[in-house]
């Protein structure tokens, strides 16, 4: 997990030194297309609008600190110009106009500086000045080459993630229209300023194309700096040299922006949710599940908005991601309901924004790229830094693709390459301001590499007991009816912690057949699991059993197991009353956390390396049945039909 830091001030007045040459890229400048290709329309001269009246303006910009007079030359690319041209004759300069330069003025002008820092900060000025007075070492290239590239989409990133905010933030209602501008192809990592004429040329051909009428023009700048934020953050998950940005967190005060890596900025909003929440007491069955869900539903509650981190991260224990599994009617949906509910409710005593989002099967696209666009854009609401966010995909065994099978889409395979990076890549970065629940009635189904990016395990298996089933009855029986309750204590075995520590306690042996077998061979060979060294010999007996069983497995069972080890519901009252503890500073939250932790003990990851082994085990042998069972019908097939083929053959 990368760490974060306060946020650096990036000052007002180093901010304006570089708005001249912003201006100047705004203005003119030469550009020869180096992996996009020109377009037709940018080829032809506008046409003059009547007879002794030219297509510029010569008039003085009411726009403070805008270039008053063009000195362009008259080929190569003039944003500027183009702007004004996309009001189809109108000779004054529109507010909209006025407003969008200003915004992409000032975003460049932010890049540039922080493009500039970063060059401070890791040495490439000097290497720059070494470079032009020629004298750098032949050693040094490799390191002068990777770090240019890395400012490059730095600066990329940063203009458009600030102009697309600065256009949200100015802009919100100034159109319905949807362009689709396609991929940005001018990606240059040459050097910064390359980068930046590159994309603003590209800009500039999008205008050309789609901003034919003033209404248009503000939907195509912000279609473009998406596409352009995502192929400038795609091409920087593969790059190195790129520590010194992403830990630290910038802002612009003027604007209330800030700069979190490569995650996209918005002003933190709340979404609106239309939704049924449920109580605990609802939640019939479902124990561990449930207490969890609970459990962590306050944890992210101590999430620190101005270090931009959870003390629960930092100190082990944090779910990021979960999986939640169970046969259709055991209920899944309503332990979402559940947590969310919670999740809710604790935000709006606290005064926190609150986002919840789904991943439908609604977001398979038939367009190639577009599955994956829908599954990134899910990603970045859910882990904005700026909000208490949960992320849920339900059936994610018909969402996300399994690589190998062949029934599995284009789009589907996108989305499961999207999640895995999202959950477990190169640049996630773990803040402790949202979680990820993954649920599914198939987990057999999904993909390997994906299900064991859930670090922990919900076994959603419904209600169990006799008990289970006379709460349920009496839950979804309603009021209106007399029937006695009998000889019964209402929803007493849902007392939580009494139902989870039996549940715990079962797990000190396994319960699928695959995994009892292996338990039962190390435990005759070695003895009672009470040392480092036999634990590590049950789990390389499990490894053997299971192939699948790799280190992600141990590292999401000593993760379940540093859960335990929290394994203490932060006190109601902290939820209710926000200054006992979330409204604290955050060294105070952390203290307060690290007080009510517990020593982990030997039961505790025996039982959590039977929880999650378990879990593996029954996936894999529905799998297996499944593939057995298809591989049955497909020799019937074939059986038939060479029995059919035999006989008209005759």
């Amino acid at each position: 997990m990368s760490n974060t830091s306060d946020l650096m001030e990036l000052k007002e007045e180093l901010i304006r030194a570089k708005y001249s040459a912003a201006e100047s890229l705004l203005d003119g400048f030469d550009h020869t297309p180096r992996l996009a290709k020109k377009s037709a329309a940018t080829s032809a001269a506008a046409p003059e609008r009547s007879a002794g009246i030219g297509t510029r303006r010569r008039f003085r910009s009411t726009t403070p600190g805008l270039v008053t007079q063009s000195t362009a030359r008259p080929d190569g690319v003039h944003l500027m110009n183009r702007i004004y041209d996309s009001d189809a004759g109108d000779v004054l300069i529109s507010p909209m106009q006025a407003g969008l330069l200003h915004g992409l003025r000032r975003a460049l002008a932010v890049a540039m500086l922080v493009t500039d820092q970063y060059s401070d900060h890791t040495g490439l000025s000097e290497l720059l000045k070494d470079n032009l007075a020629g004298k750098l070492p032949a050693s040094r290239n490799t390191e002068f080459t990777q770090l240019l590239a890395a400012s490059s989409v730095i600066s990329l990133h940063v203009f458009a993630n600030m102009a697309s905010f600065l256009l949200a933030s100015a802009h919100a209602d100034a159109s319905d229209v949807n362009i689709d501008v396609g991929e940005v192809e001018e990606i240059l990592t040459d050097n910064s300023q390359l980068a930046l004429t590159g994309a603003l040329w590209e800009l500039d051909q999008a205008l050309a194309l789609f901003a034919d009428r003033a209404d248009k023009l503000i939907p195509t700048v912000t279609a473009f700096l998406e596409q352009l934020m995502e192929k400038a953050a795609l091409r920087a998950s593969h790059m190195p040299r790129l520590e010194a940005f992403n830990s630290v967190s910038y802002r612009v005060e003027e604007d209330d922006f800030q700069i979190n890596g490569f995650t996209p900025f918005a002003r933190a909003q709340s979404s609106k949710l239309v939704m049924t929440f449920k109580k605990p007491h609802e939640v019939v069955g479902n124990h561990i599940a449930k207490y969890q869900a609970m459990k962590l539903s306050k944890m992210l509650m101590a999430y620190d908005f101005e270090r931009k981190l959870n003390p629960f991260a930092e100190l082990g224990g944090f779910i990021f991601t979960f999986m939640g599994d169970g046969a259709p009617g055991t209920g899944k949906t309503t332990l979402i309901q559940m947590m969310a509910g919670l999740m809710s409710e604790y935000c709006n005593h606290a005064g926190y924004p609150f986002r919840y989002e789904n991943l439908s099967t609604d977001s398979i696209d038939s367009y190639q790229g577009k599955s994956a666009q829908n599954a990134k854009a899910f990603i970045q609401n859910v882990i904005d830094p700026n909000v208490i966010g949960f992320g849920t995909i339900d059936d994610i065994d018909q969402l996300a693709g399994k690589r190998g099978d062949r029934q599995s889409s284009a789009g589907q395979l996108e989305i499961t390459a999207v999640l895995m990076e999202s959950f477990a890549g190169a640049n996630t970065v773990v803040r402790g301001n949202c979680t990820f629940g993954m649920f599914s009635n198939y987990p057999e189904n999904v993909d390997d590499a994906l299900r064991q990016r859930a670090a922990a395990r919900f076994l959603v298996d419904g209600p169990q007991s006799r008990e289970d089933y006379i709460d349920i009855l009496h839950l979804l029986m309603g009021k209106n009816h007399n029937i006695p309750t009998g000889k019964h204590e209402l929803f007493a075995a849902q007392e939580i912690k009494k139902a989870v520590s039996a549940s715990y306690d079962s797990y000190a042996k396994p319960k699928e057949d695959g995994l009892v077998k292996v338990f039962d061979k190390v435990s005759k060979d070695i003895g009672k699991l009470d040392t480092i060294a036999k634990l590590g010999t049950y789990l390389k007996g499990i490894q053997e059993a299971d192939a699948r069983f790799t280190g992600r497995a141990i590292k999401n069972i000593t993760d379940a197991v540093k859960v335990r080890a929290m394994d203490f519901e932060l006190p109601d009252a902290w939820m209710e009353e926000p200054d006992l503890f979330l409204f604290k500073n955050y060294e105070t939250k952390k203290n307060m956390i690290a007080d009510l932790s517990q020593p982990i003990t030997t039961d505790m990851v025996i039982q959590e390396i039977n929880r999650y082994a378990d879990s593996e085990f029954r996936y894999a042998d529905k799998s297996d049945e499944v593939a057995i069972d298809n591989m049955v019908r497909d020799f019937g097939r074939q059986a038939e039909a060479k029995k059919r083929y035999l006989k008209d053959a005759q």
